[in-house]
């Protein structure tokens, strides 16, 4: 939790004030369908709940973050009974708040008019959406006025004790999975998940906190795999890869001493990153092949227990190891996507069975070394939303449908026709930093290349507050084919240095 840290009596009464609250979610999900015509009300609360460490490295860039979610303000074309709510700690251009209405038919655009109100908390303070909110009781007061008795739910980027004190005081429940739940979808209960389900996973070891921990595990995989060619250490409680670090086991054949060796090597690792460690992690072997991927698949647990899987992707990965998540693809290779939607069913009852809800993405590793036949293994699970989450919002809001997991494929349900995307939060140039939105907006429309309602393809952009800060933005490019979105993604980069 971020902020004032609650006592162990207060997190109590707010569990068991949030348990009597969260029963009330199955009617707000009811009532959050395309053909409901129930009044309900939808809080996006993309509050970027993590350590004041983290928090303090994204610093400036956490608006821009929480601006990827505001493609939520589609949903009332979609769904026309939904009011939607959208809290940021910094309000975001007036241009980009327009810019997403615009892209729909006029038919469509007028269904989203006096359908959302934009609420900005900026305190100055390191904080969360969620921990600032709470300490605002006339905001409280106001969003509590306007829910009034109609159903609703908070849709969190991800769910912390700040979070659940938000529900309760809003009386509002949250679809997500409580925070004393989280641990699940730690890196090493992940692992036994996954076994539990019947999921593969990498030759690894959980419980790993100590230098001499690792060193047992590398060795206890070379002994099964001898030509394991490394390791990823990975800790606990972490995302996006930024606990991850790799170890390359081919120069360990020329040491003279193994373990001297692979102590070196983890004595070696920053004095921030062993004290980490020793809150627990764990050591798996690093998959690779002649062809390779890390595809993932987002999906739901309803409050009923069942198992929704919305997407698959192909994960773009980048940084020194290849570990820090930079973009995706839609969909995942239909050679595998079938198999990834049947594990992430199969990972998703027993999340349901340990009380998990809502949103949850699992990571996955595809090697094929040559021989035509792909080898899918799990390696993490997130219970969050998370990179892949917006570019889906935008596809799902902006070109109704639906995803066939069978076939691993996004179905219009105007005409039947299929959509793929390609989307990333790291489309960057220093040259950038400073460009007004509203110019960049004009210039991806000018170029043809933005959405069109018409054809249901084109450039949706995201982070356009990022421009300010360090000349970074995002995109998801919608499209009939993977190459064709991966196309657009290169001609929204020409339109946007032609203004510099």
């Amino acid at each position: 939790m971020t902020g004032s840290v609650a006592s162990a009596d207060e997190l109590a009464r707010q569990e068991a004030a949030y348990l009597a609250i969260e029963p009330k979610l199955g009617a707000a999900l009811e009532a959050n369908r395309p053909d409901s015509t129930t009044e309900h009300v939808s809080i996006a609360l993309p509050s970027y709940s993590v350590s004041e460490t983290i928090l303090s490295h994204y610093g400036d860039r956490i608006p821009s973050l929480e601006h990827r979610y505001l493609a939520s303000l589609l949903m009332p074309s979609r769904i026309p009974a939904v009011s939607i709510v959208y809290i940021s700690t910094r309000r975001p251009d007036q241009a980009a708040i327009d810019y997403y209405p615009g892209l729909l038919s006029p038919e469509r655009r007028a269904r989203t008019e006096g359908r959302y109100r934009i609420i900005e908390w900026n305190d100055g303070t390191p904080r969360s959406v969620a921990a600032r909110l709470v300490s605002r009781p006339d905001l409280i007061a106001n969003l509590r006025a306007h829910i009034g008795d109609r159903p609703a739910l908070i849709e969190p980027w991800n769910v912390t004790e700040a979070e659940v004190a938000l529900a309760v005081a809003l009386g509002v429940p949250i679809n997500g999975t409580r925070p004393e739940l989280r641990s699940i979808g730690f890196k090493g209960n992940g692992r036994r998940l996954f076994a539990a389900a019947g999921v593969p996973t990498p030759l690894g070891r959980e419980d790993v906190r100590t230098t001499d921990d690792v060193i047992g595990a590398i060795l206890a995989i070379r002994a099964e795999h001898p030509s394991a060619p490394g390791v990823v250490i990975k800790h606990d409680d972490s995302g996006a890869g930024d606990g991850n670090v790799v170890i390359d086991l081919a120069p360990l054949a020329d040491a003279a001493d193994e373990i001297a060796w692979l102590r070196e090597r983890v004595d070696g690792l920053p004095d921030w990153y062993r004290r980490d460690l020793e809150l627990g992690g764990v050591v798996e072997e690093r998959i690779t092949g002649t062809r390779f991927t890390s595809p993932s698949v987002q999906a739901d647990v309803l409050p009923s227990g069942e198992i929704r899987v919305l997407a698959t992707h192909e994960q773009v990965l980048g940084g020194p190891d290849g570990q820090v998540y930079l973009g995706c693809r839609f969909p995942a290779d239909p050679a595998y996507a079938a198999v990834l939607a049947s594990h992430a069913r199969a990972i998703g009852e027993q999340l349901a069975a340990r009380g998990a809800l809502g949103r949850f993405g699992v990571d996955f590793v595809a090697a094929d070394d040559g021989s035509g036949t792909w080898t899918i293994q799990a390696i993490e699970v997130n219970l969050r939303k998370g990179g892949t989450t917006h570019p889906y919002m935008a596809l799902r809001n902006l070109v109704p449908g639906r995803y066939e997991a069978e076939g691993g494929r996004w179905v219009a349900d105007a005409d039947g026709t299929t959509r793929s995307y390609s989307a990333t939060d790291n489309l960057l140039d220093p040259a950038w930093q400073g460009l007004p939105v509203a110019e960049v907006i004009a210039a991806v429309t000018a170029a043809g290349i933005g959405f069109d309602y018409r054809t249901g393809t084109g450039v949706v952009l995201h982070m356009l507050s990022g421009l300010a800060i360090d000349g970074r933005m995002g995109l998801t490019a919608i499209a009939a084919t993977p190459a064709e979105a991966d196309a657009l993604q290169e001609a929204t980069r020409r339109a946007i240095d032609a203004l510099v």
